[in-house]
Order: C-alpha cells, then structure tokens, then sequence
C-alpha cells in the first residue's frame, strides 16, 4: 500500500513516521523547506497523546523526546488571576499528571528525523483528485504529479485537501484574535517571578481581553533525566504566553504590526482595559522578535458535521478536519491521535480483516468523535472569553471563576 501525506506539520509527520516504522510505501510533502521554520512555541500533550506517539515512533525518538519535554507533574498548580493580579483560585494537583509541553520546534525536528527520507520539503500541493485508473493523485506546483493508494490531507486549518472533500471550508472564524510570545523568567523583576511562579496561568479581564502565561523549563522540569538525550530549543525557565481579544478591525489592525510595535500596541491595549502594569510585564520584557499575531479558527462542535464527505481513499486528519482554538491545548494531541489510529485500521487492511474504503470509514467514525470532544472543551473557554466583551470587572472576575470549574487545565 502507497499513503501519500501532504502536510509536514505534526499529524502529517506523526502519520508518516508510523507508516515507515511499520513498513509502508509513504510519502509526506510539505511546502516549507527547513522543518524548524514552524509558528508556535510550545505545546501539550497528554497521556492518550504520549501512548498514541508510542505507537507511532521508535523507542529511542520517544526517549529523546521526554528528555527534551517539561513535565507537568514538576509545576506548581495552575493560578487564575483578574485584571490586576490578584489570585482568584487555582486549577487541580499536577503531581499525578503524565502530561508534558515541548517546544513545537523540537517534536517536528524529531518527528521529521523518524520520517527520514520518506519527507519531501519544498513541495507545494495545488490540488488532489483521480487519475484515469480511479486512483488518487496529488498535484503539485512544482513537480510532476503522483499517485498513491491513500491520500491523507494533514495540512492544516486551511487544508487543500479537506476543501476539496467537503466542497468548501471546513471551519470558520472563532471570533478571536491571539497574539502570543515568549518571556525569559530571568528578564522579568523578582516580584513578578515571584507572582507567576513555576506554574501556568490564565487572566481574565473585561472587554474581552485575556492572558495565559505558559510556563516551559525541559532542563530544570525534565519529564526524562537524560542530558545526553536532550534537544530542546528551550534551555532555560521561560513564559510562552499568549493574549487574546475579541476579533474587530481595531484588533485585526495589530496583525499587521511586526516586533517592537506589536509589543507596544499589546501593553496598550491592555493599559486601556485597566490591566495592571505588573500583569503586563511578561509582554513588556518580551523578545520583541518572538511575537506573532493569528486568527483562532474552528470547526463544529458537532460530531456529524466534521469530515462531511463519503468515505473514500482520500481522507484528512487533524486541523484539517476538526481545527481546534489553542485554548484548550489539546490540537496537537489530537491530530497524534487521529494518526496512530488511521495507522491501527490500516493495519486490519493488511491483514486482510476489512478494505481501504471500510478502514477509512471506521477511522473518520471515530475522529470525528474525538474532533468533537477537544473542541467542545476549546469553544466553551473561547465563549466565556467572548462572554467578557461587554461586561464589567465584577462580572469579568466571575467569569474566570467559571472558567476554573469549567475547565481543569487551559493550555496556550
């Protein structure tokens, strides 16, 4: 069997390493040239994600990996604040958590390690259809076509390949506008380390301004004590964080500001909103030149209305088919998840228990299941935010208050 992957983000790298390790003719093409050329800065990845990963890479690439990862287990437990900093409450015990973060740079350095040669860089996808013998067939803008036996689109929330199966966009605006960055804990004053601890948080505000400071250590938290094994970009206590506001045109305005000046237009608009100078530091004292802007994206909630087309020998996987809001951490996870499963009902093709066609259809089935479940958790923070839009402090503070019931863990 031929899989061609198209997407070299982390679905698509995550599937192909999984087809190589179990002996599959495979394929994955990605537009970028360099594979540390990736946006974001830190993501997380659960249990069900770890497990689903260990099916899908080789002991030693796992290893490298928890030895490049911050553990949960290590942190001190989550803070919620309002506005001004003051604490409002605190999420559950992490010491029982077998969730990491690492920096997304570093899993796709590794998952594109494990894919090996079976990665194409630099290869652009214009369009996927079927070739006179009714087999899939990728087009490229620069090379020549190929055909394959499956076809799975991990290319993301503006997925070519989902498009062309569900005749249209598979999500829509979220009606939030994210901008994120990263802060060493060493450059922020001693009051504020103090403040932000070791541990992850989430501020609410009125007007619909939100913050949630990330906090990453793979060295000083490692999931995994071994120096030897470790890559991780991030070498020290750092802050990935990551605002929100409403989406407008004042606010879609800042996404066209570059470094300094998105810096500078963040703490103002904060300032405007009555935000603290305190909980404005970890922006302040940012690396100006590590700050990005993006639209938060998402698909339905609803089960039935994600991979919208007949079964067949294309599919997608990941953003392509339930694009999920940072908000609740779990996107990436999911797309693993959506991989290593692909890989199991292929398997029961090889083995001769169902068809390509059948293994596609119980493997969407079940994806758009756990499409709905993340973005489910992801939406219901994503409206309470909203929810602050037009609300005073008071009633911004008890929606964070909400938002600590509501949701266990928030992830950036």
């Amino acid at each position: 069997m031929r899989v061609v992957v198209v997407g070299g983000g982390i679905g698509g790298l995550a599937l192909g390493a999984g087809l190589r390790r179990r002996g599959y003719e495979v394929a994955v093409f990605d537009r970028d040239t360099d594979v540390a050329a990736t946006g974001g800065y830190h993501i997380t990845l659960d249990e069900r994600a770890q497990s689903a990963l260990r099916e899908l890479v080789a002991p030693q690439i796992m290893r490298r990996l928890l030895a490049s990862a911050s553990a949960l287990r290590l942190r001190d437990r989550e803070a919620f604040w309002d506005r001004r900093g003051r604490l409002l409450g605190r999420g559950p015990d992490l010491s029982g958590d077998a969730g990491i973060d690492i920096d997304r740079i570093t899993l796709r350095m590794l998952l594109a390690e494990a894919v090996g040669d079976d990665l194409h860089l630099g290869r652009t996808v214009s369009g996927v259809g079927q070739g006179d013998d009714g087999a899939p067939r990728v087009l490229f803008t620069n090379a020549a076509a190929v055909s394959a036996d499956l076809v799975v689109g991990a290319d993301g929330t503006h997925s070519l390949v989902a498009q062309h199966l569900a005749g249209g966009p598979t999500n829509s605006p979220a009606g939030i506008i994210g901008f994120s960055g990263r802060t060493l804990r060493t450059d922020l004053s001693p009051s504020e380390q103090q403040r932000l601890g070791l541990r992850s948080g989430l501020a609410i505000g009125p007007r619909g301004a939100a913050l949630y400071v990330g906090f990453l250590d793979p060295v000083g938290n490692a999931a995994l004590d071994a120096p030897e094994l470790r890559m991780s970009l991030t070498t020290g206590p750092t802050y990935i964080w990551g605002a929100m506001f409403p989406e407008s045109a004042a606010t879609d305005s800042l996404r066209d500001l570059r470094d300094s000046a998105l810096q500078a237009a963040l703490v103002r608009r904060f300032r405007e909103r009555g935000w603290a100078e305190r909980t404005l530091e970890v922006i302040a004292r940012a690396d100006p030149h590590s700050l990005a802007a993006y639209r938060f994206n998402a698909a339905s909630t609803r089960a039935s209305d994600l991979a919208p087309w007949p079964e067949g020998r294309i599919t997608a996987l990941g953003d392509a088919v339930h694009a999920t809001p940072p908000t609740a951490g779990m996107g990436a996870g999911a797309a693993i998840r959506d991989a290593a499963a692909l890989l199991q009902h292929l398997g029961d093709v090889t083995d001769g228990g169902s068809t390509l066609t059948q293994a596609v259809h119980r493997f969407e089935a079940g994806m758009r299941q756990r499409g709905s479940e993340i973005l489910t958790l992801a939406m219901r923070t994503v409206r309470l935010v909203l929810a602050t839009d037009t609300t005073p402090g008071a009633a911004a503070t008890a929606v964070t208050t909400s938002i600590l019931a509501a949701a266990a863990r928030l992830r950036h």
